[in-house]
């Protein structure tokens, strides 16, 4: 497992990284093939102190991600929480592929190794468009993208559709359910 932490407006210490360290560590116990762990911690300026601040964990496992994110009144509170919010993501994400028999295919296995995710910021201000983002675009079938895109706790996904051989999105309706749009050229 690779661990990068990074500090975001305070400077993260050698005690708190033993401890991030020594936390992050036991996820491995519940899922072992976990490739690169992203941690960002930001202390923001709030009135309220309790929410003071904000660790951001990122998991990246075969081409998964799984992603949490807690505020509390100190670093170690909030690493503590993230922890608990992951355990259950990692519990509910084993769940679902003990109950689907789903295995991980060679392509995916293949894919896995690329970096997840690539920002560019765009400087200019004659455009509206002010950032923009690349990255590995994984064949899936529209239940994996669900899977996928409640993992990572967003409301729309985009992946590349193997059945009909065109790049899809998935999206979280008002009313609870999912719609996939599938482009045409016109």
């Amino acid at each position: 497992m690779e661990l990068i932490i990074k500090g975001k407006n305070l400077e993260v210490d050698a005690a708190a990284q033993q401890y991030i360290e020594g936390k992050l560590g036991k996820l491995e116990r519940h899922f072992p093939d976990i490739g690169e762990v992203k941690v960002e911690l930001t202390r923001e300026m709030t009135k309220s102190e309790d929410s003071r601040y904000v660790a951001q964990v990122t998991i990246t496992s075969h081409g998964t991600l799984l992603r949490g994110e807690e505020r509390a009144s100190t670093i170690n509170t909030s690493i503590d929480k993230v922890l608990d919010v992951l355990t259950r993501q990692i519990e509910r994400f084993k769940d679902k592929l003990y109950r689907s028999k789903r295995r991980i295919s060679p392509l995916r296995r293949e894919l896995a190794g690329e970096p997840a995710l690539t920002e560019v910021k765009e400087e200019e201000k004659e455009s509206r468009i002010v950032k923009v983002k690349r990255f590995p675009v994984k064949p899936m079938t529209p239940e994996e993208a669900v899977d996928q895109m409640e993992l990572l706790s967003h409301d729309f996904f985009i992946f590349f559709n193997p059945e009909s051989n065109k790049f899809s999105v998935i999206y979280k309706r008002g009313d609870g359910y999912y719609g996939l749009i599938e482009p045409e050229l016109a």
